[in-house]
């Protein structure tokens, strides 16, 4: 690490711990050169989740995103903000687990569909009719017959 003041590589660790919110951790370090402090920060490097949309271009992942689109499919529904931010952290955490760089955009839509089947039958039809580009009013009907059918 240079030196901010002198630019001599050769200084200590005097004292390091985390930071306020816990996302770095602060080092005070001492020039051997000049005998000044200085601070620096130290960050987890993540490697950003690659989206792979339906035309095959690659956008950087984008929790606001999802959780606009989960926002509007959810409008006037009784789906709180917590249960919408839990399941947006989850989905995160999945994809990143996953191990992979790029992700199709397929994969994200099918998780969001399952989970709204799973929370609320008309959220979940909101969703589909955006993600699947629902054309006229039979798409509509098509998808209500495979959820009575399900029942």
């Amino acid at each position: 690490m240079k030196c901010p003041f002198c630019g001599e590589n050769n200084n200590k660790v005097i004292d390091s711990r985390l930071s306020r919110d816990g996302n770095a951790i602060r080092r005070r370090r001492e020039c051997m050169s000049c005998d000044r402090r200085f601070t620096t920060y130290e960050y987890i490097e993540e490697i950003p989740l690659m989206i792979i949309k339906k035309d095959r271009r690659r956008e950087e992942f984008n929790r606001e995103k999802v959780r606009s689109g989960l926002q509007r499919a959810c409008e006037k529904r009784e789906i709180s903000m917590n249960v919408i931010e839990s399941f947006i952290e989850e989905l995160e955490r999945d994809l990143r687990e996953s191990e992979e760089k790029e992700i199709p955009s397929r994969v994200i839509g099918e998780k969001i569909m399952a989970k709204l089947h799973e929370l609320d039958k008309v959220a979940y039809v909101r969703f589909a009719s955006v993600y699947r580009d629902f054309k006229d009013v039979k798409d509509f009907v098509e998808e209500l017959k495979d959820l009575l059918d399900q029942r």
